[in-house]
């Protein structure tokens, strides 16, 4: 019965005539499942989703389709609610997704800013160089970039780890094409893996942060399962790796001024984000922007003392000549690097989030959770979430187990939490770090490349879960 609940609209599909009507109820909320409303939401979301697949082949941003099936969706769902006789509920239910979605947004942008601000300041570009003069043999850098990509990515983006790292990969590898795919293998693995035990170092685990589902500290609960979701892998493909040691590159590359100052301003603006939501309860973003207020007042600071060594008097500078690029080399430009956040994938959550929250106002949400958790039971259905997110951007998979919400203890949503973070190394299209660094190493990292290898990540993927079932049974 619950699968034929989920055949219906596919029925009408084919027989429009079979539409039911939408019946007015006050104040209710409507199950738009089975209505010709609910099916055009539905393909429309899975006519978007397609596009964004299609990203790397169609060359259309993955914002743009689910910019606009939001766009519709909600119109839809406006018209339902208005011919049921409830003209105000359609835009009370999105204002619920545009508030989850503000907080996302603020966060990350002030994230994103402090790593645009350190790569601006040559602090990756002084890590890369230093690792790549040190002349370590291809085993120690297949070790060191690994467990670097593990430690870095709680607190800077997996992504932006994974292209720091990889570039290391590849200019100590040089045309060793063999080691250059185990080691952008492991680094893609190991920044997954890193971020799934920090409540700010994956999208999946900062949405269930913010929902207040886990406290900052219950997520350290996972270090260990993530640690062996990296550790197993790597010890397999460390096999792989070719005996050798290349001579060391010569690369030095100076860390900018402030470069230092501003890794312990991030570091203390996280601290400061996790007391005020652990003490006073308040949002992450709230402490995320303070930070932002700091990144933005030092930088004011730097380009002012700048001037001041320049002899040109502050009293008589215009703010578009204080936040120039041209005020001095050694002066960043912090609304630069706001502006050069990753706005297509800012974009991207909206669509996604509000999408998924049209799909939830119309019924389906509850459907699935009624299928899914309900009817495989929360284990099953946590471990299917990680092997979807390897298909699936997991940013919509986890969003909406949020929407879900099915009735869980903490490990079962340390579990889902684990999966989703982890689960997407499994493919190399599965996670935003895998995607870039095939652009990095093209012709080497491939996709066909990296599935030469999920069977070592799944074995990996299998022992984080045994682990994290087997020290945190008490959580369930």
């Amino acid at each position: 019965m619950r699968a034929l609940r989920l055949l219906v609209p596919f029925c009408l599909l084919m027989f429009p005539g079979l539409s039911i009507a939408v019946e007015p109820v006050a104040d209710q909320a409507l199950d738009l499942t089975t209505s010709w409303i609910g099916l055009a939401c539905l393909v429309m979301f899975v006519v978007a989703y397609v596009l964004v697949v299609l990203e790397e082949w169609s060359g259309m941003r993955k914002s743009i389709p689910v910019l606009m099936a939001a766009g519709f969706i909600w119109t839809l769902i406006g018209v339902a609610y208005t011919l049921a006789g409830q003209p105000h509920a359609a835009g009370e239910l999105v204002r619920h997704s545009l508030l989850e979605y503000g907080e996302l947004l603020l966060f990350l942008l002030v994230a994103m800013t402090y790593v645009n601000t350190l790569q601006e300041r040559g602090v990756f570009d002084a890590l890369r160089g230093w690792l790549v003069s040190r002349g370590f043999s291809l085993r120690v850098v297949f070790w060191v970039t690994g467990g670097l990509a593990f430690l870095m990515s709680p607190l800077a983006d997996n992504m932006t780890t994974a292209l720091v790292l990889s570039s290391v990969a590849l200019a100590v590898g040089g045309e060793q094409s063999r080691f250059v795919v185990v080691a952008c293998i492991n680094i893609v693995v190991a920044a997954n893996a890193g971020g799934a035990f920090s409540p700010f170092g994956d999208i999946t685990t900062l949405m269930v942060w913010q929902k207040g589902l886990l406290g900052a500290g219950e997520f350290m609960a996972l270090l260990v399962p993530a640690l062996v979701n990296w550790l197993v892998p790597a010890a397999i493909m460390s096999f792989a790796v070719p005996n050798g040691r290349p001579e060391a590159v010569g690369e030095v590359v100076q860390v900018k001024r402030g470069g230092y100052i501003i890794i312990l301003m991030f570091v203390v603006t996280v601290a400061v984000t996790v007391t005020m939501h652990t003490a006073f309860h308040l949002p992450p973003a709230l402490g995320m922007m303070g930070g932002l207020g700091l990144l933005k007042l030092y930088g004011w600071y730097l380009n002012w003392s700048a001037l001041r060594r320049q002899g040109q008097p502050i009293s008589f500078v215009s703010h578009d000549e204080m936040m120039s690029d041209h005020t001095e080399p050694h002066a960043p430009n912090t609304f630069r690097e706001v502006a050069r956040a990753e706005w297509d994938t800012l974009l991207f959550f909206y669509g996604i989030i509000v999408c998924v929250g049209g799909l939830g106002a119309l019924g389906y949400l509850a459907a699935g959770s009624e299928l899914i958790y309900e009817g495989l039971g929360a284990m099953t259905a946590n471990v299917l979430v990680g092997v979807a997110s390897a298909i699936i951007d997991n940013i919509p998979v986890m969003y909406a187990v949020l929407s879900m919400n099915p009735a869980m203890s903490d490990g079962h949503w340390l579990l889902v939490t684990l999966t989703a973070g982890v689960g997407g190394s499994l493919l190399s299209i599965g996670s935003a770090a895998g995607v870039a660094v095939m652009g990095q190493a093209h012709g080497r990292y491939t996709f066909f490349a990296h599935l030469r290898w999920s069977w070592a990540i799944a074995l990996g993927y299998i022992a984080s879960i045994a682990m994290h079932l087997w020290i945190n049974k008490s959580l369930f």
